[in-house]
Formats: C-alpha cells, structure tokens, sequence
C-alpha cells in the first residue's frame, strides 16, 4: 500500500474550473483533470516567476517534489492544448494557506473570470473535490 500523499499549500483556487476549445461540444472532447496543486505549481513557476526552491517553500514540500508536480502540471497542459482536450481542475490533495484572503485577486492577475471572484465555487468546499475546504476565522 503506497504512503499517502502530505497535503500541498495552496493560496488561491481559481474561479474557472474547466477550459475547452471553443466550437466544440463538451461530449466530443477527451478531458484532462489538472490536480488544484498542479495549478499552484504553474501560477508560481510560470506566473509568478518563481525559482523551484522558492516556489517548494511556498507550498510547503521538498524541491524535487515541487518539480514532478510542476512537470506533471506542464505535460498536462500541454497535451490539452496540442490535443485539443478540456482541461478540468479540480481534486488533488492540498490545503489553503493560512493567513490568506479568501476571495478576490491575491495580486495574482487571475481570478477575476467569467465565474465572478476567485474562489466562489470553492466556497464551503463546494466544487473541488478532494482538497480541503478553507476554515471558517471568527475574529
């Protein structure tokens, strides 16, 4: 039985869970399912500039395990779009960073989409399977 996985640190979900190519239907494309900590490892690496070292600091794991996930992130993506596929986040094992508002931008540039703001399908733990939902903070 394989060790089970630590949960990656994730500070925003996006508010768009599913990319396809435009003209055509849903039912005619293969999918591929993008893991919520695959996307956090591109938004830091790609996005955000970061070198792997900082980037693995960020979310908390080993530098070698920040550059499978980054890889496995990449080669997805890819195949999405070379391919034609959907692209679908959703799952994968992480937990939202404490100390971090919830909704809106993040200074990211992303998350202001079609859906409305960052995050709103998330909330309560609503739309992303397997990840934890953020902890309601009484102040």
């Amino acid at each position: 039985m394989p060790r089970p996985r630590n949960p990656r640190q994730v500070r925003c979900i996006p508010c768009t869970d599913y990319f396809k190519p435009r003209g055509i239907p849903l039912r005619a494309l293969e999918e591929v399912t993008l893991a919520v900590e695959e996307l956090e490892a591109l938004r830091l690496a790609d996005l955000e500039g970061m070198e792997q070292v900082a980037g693995a600091e960020q979310m908390e794991v080993s530098r070698p395990t920040f550059a499978r996930v980054l890889a496995s992130a990449r080669q997805k993506v890819a195949d999405a779009l070379v391919n034609g596929k959907a692209l679908r986040i959703e799952g994968g094992v992480f937990r939202m960073a404490e100390n971090v508002p919830f909704f809106g931008r993040h200074g990211h540039g992303w998350g202001q989409g079609r859906g409305g703001r960052c995050g709103r399908r998330f909330r309560g733990g609503q739309g992303f399977d397997g990840g934890e939902a953020p902890s309601e903070q009484s102040a």
